[in-house]
């Protein structure tokens, strides 16, 4: 099994009749396309039928596949904040996956699914795993933390908060219904 990682800033390789370095490939998507809003390396980056799995995906997206899943993600999060940065800190490569740490942050200043903006400045960090076959992402898996995001701007409680005592107080007589009910 072949295996690299890097840190910092990545040149990317992806010049006409060179072959993609995938961890460049995967820095790219994640800096150059949130910060700077370049779509066109959706095409470049992205195969066709590429399949996204992120669980804090909406769920009128999760059918859209390749390159228009990918710019529709990132049209969603630089409307509901402009000012986005989106930072790699590690990139581990072994054979056909690259896996990226990354933190995000930015300012919450237009929807996000139904979300009024806060003007709240958020910041939540994440772990991408892409899939590389042909020069192109063939399939992506993201984890991030969609709840303290969330919690930032004011969609769930805050850690310790009435809010949170309630909801946990719910959650405990909705699961003693739940435990009846699969017994039976």
């Amino acid at each position: 099994m072949s295996s690299h990682a890097t840190t910092g800033d990545g040149e990317a390789a992806t010049g006409t009749g060179r072959r993609v370095d995938p961890s460049d490939g995967s820095r790219r998507l994640i800096e150059e396309g949130f910060n700077n809003g370049n779509l066109a390396l959706a095409d470049q980056l992205i195969a066709p039928d590429a399949v996204n799995h992120d669980p804090a995906e909406p769920a009128h997206m999760r059918g859209l596949r390749g390159p228009d899943g990918y710019r529709r993600t990132l049209q969603t999060y630089r409307a509901a904040f402009p000012d986005v940065r989106m930072t790699v800190d590690d990139v581990i490569a072994a054979d056909d996956k690259v896996v990226v740490r990354w933190h995000s942050e930015g300012t919450h200043l237009g929807e996000l699914e139904g979300l009024a903006p806060t003007g709240a400045h958020g910041s939540v960090t994440g772990i991408s795993i892409d899939r590389w076959k042909d020069d192109k992402v063939v399939e992506s898996w993201s984890e991030w933390d969609n709840l303290g995001l969330a919690r930032q701007l004011g969609a769930a409680p805050s850690e310790g908060s009435v809010g949170e005592k309630l909801g946990m107080a719910m959650q405990r007589i909705v699961a003693r219904r739940m435990r009846k009910k699969n017994q039976a």
